[in-house]
């Protein structure tokens, strides 16, 4: 008998680069778990990320807000169980979205905290946008709620990973010359004393993969997907 499998709900397009990858490893988990045919149960609202990247521009986190909970609301609507917010930024926003829905959120920084709380990583260095970088509503909540220890690169290495993500990441270009400043940012962390280093947004995983570093890799696309995975089949 087939495993009861719950409805994900995926609130993605922010960008879209990523999102695809999310609907490909948790059709993939799923196939893998139930063999044959099989595939997710999905639910999809994908935005127009020049919208929400306008709004972020702005500091307008209440209108993003907003646009993220009249579409998780939708998504709750259609049938979805589990809530997947595809994006490591718009966790700016997860709080607002557990208070006006039923559905249960799988927040991204919690699947990626129990992957490094399963490692031997003890110093773990945090890459992303200058929001979740900068930001108390990602780091703090790994430092607080799970007992991290989470560094952050310094502000230029910052403001050259953030430029990396939306001048080409979310854009579909890809540049050796990118991915080998994101290294040497990593080496820096390294040399810092970091063991383990967070891919904090889910576009940087385009760029810079597990073999690319020497030390303990957290994607989080990746952790996030099979999170919800384990959720839609979780009693």
């Amino acid at each position: 008998m087939t495993p009861p499998m719950k409805r994900i709900g995926l609130l993605g397009g922010m960008s879209w680069e990523s999102s695809i990858d999310y609907e490909r490893i948790i059709n993939e988990a799923v196939r893998d778990r139930l063999g044959g045919m099989h595939s997710a149960d999905l639910v999809i609202r994908s935005f127009d990320f020049a919208v929400v990247e306008r709004l972020q521009s702005l500091d307008d986190w209440a209108t993003a807000g907003d646009l993220l909970i009249e579409a998780a609301l939708a998504l709750e609507f259609a049938g979805a169980q589990v809530l997947v917010l595809c994006t490591n930024t718009m966790h700016r926003v997860a709080d607002e979205l557990v208070a006006a829905t039923t559905v249960p959120l799988i927040h991204i920084a919690d699947a990626t905290a129990a992957a490094i709380e399963r490692s031997p990583a003890t110093t773990v260095g945090l890459l992303g946008t200058r929001f979740t970088m900068e930001q108390p509503f990602y780091r703090e909540r790994m430092e607080q709620l799970h007992g991290l220890d989470i560094r952050i690169p310094c502000e230029a290495d910052r403001a050259v990973v953030h430029s990396v993500i939306y001048d080409e990441l979310v854009r579909g270009v890809i540049r050796p010359e990118s991915r080998d400043a994101v290294l040497d940012v990593i080496g820096r962390l390294v040399e810092a004393g970091c063991d383990g280093i967070i891919a904090g947004c889910t576009e940087i995983e385009l760029l810079v993969g597990p073999a690319d570093v020497d030390v303990e890799y957290f994607a989080t696309t990746r952790i996030h997907a099979l999170a919800a995975v384990d959720a839609a089949f979780d009693e």
